[in-house]
């Protein structure tokens, strides 16, 4: 199934994605969900001997923005270990584009509009991942629709659609959009593998999608939260632009996911969610042809 699970923030690390891999799935995590490069080293040094000819590629999220330090050394992680696929975040760089071209690399940069999609193209990236209404964490509020056409006006590389996937049969609908790849978050914040606290996993299990609220008053940027969390913290004014440290100690309390948590249903293995979503995809492209 050409779909891609999220990198999440404190949430995707080592045993999330080698499960997602092994079970068909391009699994990927965040540069910034270990505290140190050296960390991160140790990371792609454990997932590149755990995973075997046979199993799909992974990829790593980097932070391209001036607030993160680490984006340079991490990035030479990256060209080191070649990893297979880069997503890219809050800048498309070409320097960073022709390092990982380098080796062979793929670039896909996500987006919530279609001036940063033009950016993008004019770095050179591989794909461009829509971040539309309803996806976890930080997410833009356009429909799919109107967000992947307008891109495809000038865009004929990879498209990977982002915003409330739950179900095999969403990613055969965005192909038929004209997508590439659908691109699965929440889905797996509940996975046995997950990161994710206990009282996360389990906030996800009863919660559906008119628990989510979407504000910027946590990191000064629109994102999509679970509103019992919410509710437990104390919000304060919008704060502006935060550092990377005070972000994160603000993701670790009041939690993010998108529209889709709704089909969380319980704690499972990784191998099963992904089986699940093999089988509703295949039988909705069986449908199609009928």
């Amino acid at each position: 199934m050409p779909a891609i699970v999220a990198p999440m923030f404190l949430i995707s690390g080592p045993d999330l994605v080698v499960e997602t891999c092994k079970a068909g799935l391009c699994g990927t995590f965040p540069a910034l969900n270990q505290r140190t490069s050296e960390g991160f080293e140790e990371w792609l040094l454990e997932i590149k001997d755990r995973l075997g000819p046979d199993d799909a590629s992974y990829g790593v999220n980097l932070i391209v923005h001036q607030s993160n330090p680490r984006v340079q050394a991490d990035l030479e992680l990256c060209v080191k270990h070649e990893v297979p696929l880069i997503i890219t975040s809050l800048g498309a760089v070409p320097d960073l584009v022709k390092a990982v071209h380098s080796y062979g690399g793929l670039v896909f940069h996500d987006v919530i509009q279609r001036r940063h999609a033009e950016k993008a193209a004019e770095a050179g990236v591989d794909g461009i991942i829509a971040v539309a209404a309803g996806a976890g964490g930080h997410a833009g509020t356009f429909s799919p629709f109107a967000l992947t056409s307008e891109i495809r006006e000038f865009w004929d590389g990879a498209l990977i659609l982002s915003g409330s996937m739950s179900h095999g049969g969403h990613v055969a609908a965005a192909q038929m959009m004209g997508c590439d790849y659908g691109y699965f978050g929440s889905h797996f914040i509940a996975a046995e593998e997950s990161m994710a606290p206990q009282g996360q996993k389990d906030m996800m299990i009863g919660a559906t999608a008119k628990d989510i609220t979407y504000t910027d008053k946590v990191t000064g940027v629109g994102a999509n939260f679970l509103t019992p969390s919410l509710d437990a913290a104390t919000l304060h004014d919008v704060p502006g632009e935060m550092s990377l440290n005070e972000e994160a100690k603000a993701w670790k309390t009041i939690w993010s996911a998108g529209h889709g948590t709704g089909a969380v249903r319980d704690v499972r293995p990784t191998r099963d969610l992904c089986q699940q979503l093999l089988d509703e995809y295949a039988a909705a492209k069986a449908s199609f042809c009928s």
